[in-house]
C-alpha cells in the first residue's frame, strides 16, 4: 500500500475519496494526526499531514518515529513525502518541483533512530542512496504523465527549524553541495530506511533561500504561502498518476 505524507501546504487531498479515519497508537507515542484512509483513482492510500491537520506541529516536534511506525503497521510499503523547500541552486526558482536523490542532515536533538536502547540487536542502514530509486522513477513518470515538469535529482539540506536560515548558513550549505533547504527531511528519510520502507520526496520550492533572488534581504512569508498554495495543485496531479502505477 502507498502512503502520502503531506507537508506545509498539503494538509488534504481534494481528490481522495475518504473511506474512514483512524487514530493510531505506537510504542513511540501518537502520530501527527489521525490516518485518513481513502481511494485515489481506485487505489487505496493512506494520507497523513506531517504537521497536523491544523499545521500546528513545528518540524522539530514532529513525531517522525510514530508516523512511520504506524504506517508500516497498517501495511504501507511505499511512502511519497511532500515537503516545501527553499531553492539554493539558481535554477530552483519558486514553483519548481524537485525529486531529490541525496540529503545532508543538519538537524540535532531529534529522535533519529529506532535503535535507541541497549537490549535490541541493531543494524546499520545503508544510507548511500537515501531515496528509493524505483519510487523516484515512478514519481518522475507520474510527473511526465501529468505534464508537470520536475527536476530529476538534487541534494536536500535538512535543517533544524523552525526559524529560517541566515545567509551565512545558506552559503555553508551551498559549499557543502546542497541544492535546496528544508526542515523535515530528517530523520524521516533515515527512519523509513530503518523500517525497509520505499521512500521518496517531492520537494516543492516555495522561495529562494536567504541571500538568493528576491530573498536577498529577507524572505516574504506571505509570498511563500501563496507559492505553496499555487503549486500544490501540480503535486496533486502527479500523485494521482503515481498511484496508478502502484501494483501492491
Amino acid at each position: 500500500m502507498l502512503a502520502i505524507i503531506g507537508g506545509r501546504g498539503l494538509t488534504q487531498l481534494a481528490s481522495l475519496r475518504i473511506t474512514h479515519q483512524q487514530v493510531m497508537r505506537t510504542p513511540y507515542g501518537e502520530p501527527s494526526g489521525a490516518f485518513i484512509f481513502g481511494m485515489l483513482n481506485q487505489h487505496e492510500v493512506i494520507f497523513l499531514a506531517r504537521h497536523g491537520y491544523g499545521c500546528t506541529i513545528p518540524p522539530h516536534l514532529v513525531n517522525y518515529r510514530a508516523n512511520l511506525w504506524a504506517l508500516r503497521e497498517q501495511g504501507v510499503s511505499k511512502i511519497v513525502s511532500v515537503a516545501t523547500v527553499g531553492g539554493i541552486r539558481s535554477d530552483l526558482t519558486p514553483g519548481t518541483l524537485v525529486i531529490p536523490d541525496q540529503i545532508i542532515d543538519y538537524t540535532h536533538g531529534r529522535d533519529a533512530t529506532f535503535f535507541d536502547t541497549r537490549d535490541t540487536v541493531y543494524s546499520n542502514a545503508d544510507f548511500a542512496l537515501p531515496y528509493c530509486p524505483e519510487l523516484r522513477s515512478r514519481i518522475l513518470l507520474g510527473a511526465r504523465a501529468a505534464q508537470q515538469p520536475c527536476v530529476d535529482g538534487g541534494v536536500y539540506a535538512a535543517t533544524q527549524g523552525p526559524r529560517l536560515d541566515s545567509i551565512a548558513e545558506i552559503n555553508r550549505y551551498e559549499r557543502d553541495g546542497a541544492d535546496m533547504v528544508g526542515m523535515t527531511g530528517m530523520p524521516e528519510t533515515a527512519l523509513a530506511m530503518e523500517l525497509n520502507l520505499h521512500y521518496a520526496t517531492i520537494a516543492v520550492v516555495v522561495n529562494y533561500a536567504a541571500g538568493r533572488g528576491d530573498s536577498r534581504h529577507g524572505i516574504n512569508i506571505e509570498q511563500v504561502n501563496d507559492t505553496a498554495s499555487a503549486t500544490m495543485g501540480k503535486v496533486r496531479s502527479i500523485l494521482e498518476h503515481v498511484v496508478n502505477s502502484d501494483d501492491d
